[in-house]
């Protein structure tokens, strides 16, 4: 379960602003929106994370730099061309020469191989522990120039020291471990590229346990861009080509009442179509006279049923947009449900405008992001101000009393 995110000098993000999502052991939880860190922490931490705050307050800005550094993490060995697509510093005189830098922290299986992971996929007792990834970019002159500083190290039991897996520093040096061993991959160091990380190169490489840590950042999945900007022919082929998602997707079409009976796919001469059956229709509609809810909700569900059966994170930039207010606490809820649909203990991480679902979260699950007049973007959980656990979030939230709602006049 990832639990805090750190991030400086991206985009809107001036200063660095640190997200803590760990929930006290003492904080009550009759509903299962909580999990532990890792199996046997007594800290916890919220299946969903809702992000509220103006337009362009920065909600968008740090999904994306969650998806940022997992990207460097999986990816970046396939970047071919020098620089970092995706990433640009803050808009100042002084962060023009100012470092970028991310970490983030989340449980797992302590001294991680294969062995560990199926013995704990089996059930049996391993030792678990954190983690935590940083990653920092050099500026000069308002350029990403390359990666200065990368580790990742680790806390068994979640106590003591962190302790070294890797690093690496400015010139490219990487120190190892007995964990992650560079024998028989010392000539990958020296062929370590200045915008490609350790991680997705050794794994490149079937280094084995960064081939693990990149298989784990895989089960993160984004979708940051509004849903109408995705390729229709892109979802419908996706679909075609997933069956097990598509009779998932017929299953709950059905549940939450949109008036579909059945969908099914026919090849044209214009290419291939999704054909909806409706109740009470004649004749099938067509993707493209389908309502917007209807095709947003489509949209996103691969992202979130695919993260609810691998135990991964949903990240989904305004995932109220065009949801029947009535239909996003119920997405919310699959997240909570422990006994059948998220029996892994999956995160949902989302932007949302619709005041109207504060009223079935938790504290612990809303955060808000909002920027000064400088257009400095200042993150931070309703855990970090004074609020009280049976007050109305949602009348609070639009009086003003937690920031992070435009000022009108």
């Amino acid at each position: 379960m990832l639990y805090k995110l750190e991030v400086e000098n991206f985009y809107s993000i001036r200063d660095l602003q640190v997200l803590d999502l760990s929930v006290d052991s003492k904080v009550p939880d009759p509903d299962n929106r909580f999990a532990p860190i890792f199996n046997g922490s007594d800290v916890r931490v919220p299946k969903v994370i809702a992000l509220y705050g103006p337009n362009a307050s920065g909600k968008t800005t740090l999904l994306r730099a969650f998806e940022f550094v997992i990207s460097m993490i999986r990816d970046s060995v396939q970047r071919t061309m020098p620089g970092f697509n995706g990433c640009e510093r803050f808009n100042d005189q002084e962060s023009a020469n100012r470092p970028i830098r991310f970490a983030i922290e989340l449980g797992g299986v302590m001294n991680i191989n294969e062995d560990n992971l199926r013995r704990a996929e089996g059930g049996e007792p391993v030792e678990e522990g954190v983690y935590r990834y940083e990653l920092e970019l050099a500026v000069k002159d308002g350029i990403v120039h390359r990666i200065s500083s990368e580790a990742l190290r680790q806390k068994p039991n979640g106590q003591g020291k962190w302790q070294r897996l890797f690093e690496r520093d400015i010139e490219g040096q990487v120190k190892d471990s007995k964990i992650f061993t560079l024998s028989g991959y010392q000539h990958l160091v020296k062929t370590l590229a200045p915008n490609h990380t350790v991680l997705s190169s050794f794994a490149k490489f079937s280094h084995p346990a960064a081939v693990l840590i990149v298989a784990s950042a895989r089960k993160a999945l984004f979708q940051i861009e509004p849903v109408h900007t995705f390729v229709d022919s892109q979802v419908i082929d996706y679909l075609k080509g997933q069956p097990y998602v598509m009779s998932r997707l017929t299953d709950e079409l059905s549940r939450i009442d949109v008036g579909v009976e059945g969908l099914r796919f026919e090849d044209r001469q214009s290419g291939l179509v999704l054909l909806f059956k409706h109740t009470g229709l004649q004749e099938e509609m067509p993707w493209l006279l389908e309502s917007h809810g209807t095709r947003a909700f489509i949209k996103m569900f691969p992202f979130i049923v695919l993260a609810l059966d691998g135990g991964g994170v949903a990240v989904i930039d305004e995932m109220d947009a065009a949801i029947h207010p009535l239909v996003l606490p119920e997405l919310v809820r699959w997240f909570y449900d422990k006994d059948k649909r998220n029996k892994l203990d999956a995160q949902l991480w989302l932007t949302c405008h619709s005041a109207s679902l504060l009223d079935d979260l938790q504290k612990e699950e809303i955060v808000i992001c909002e920027k000064d007049r400088q257009g400095r973007t200042h993150v931070y959980s309703l855990m970090d101000v004074k609020v009280r656990r049976d007050e109305n979030h949602y009348r609070k939230y639009l009086s003003g009393a937690y920031g992070g709602v435009p000022h009108i006049g």
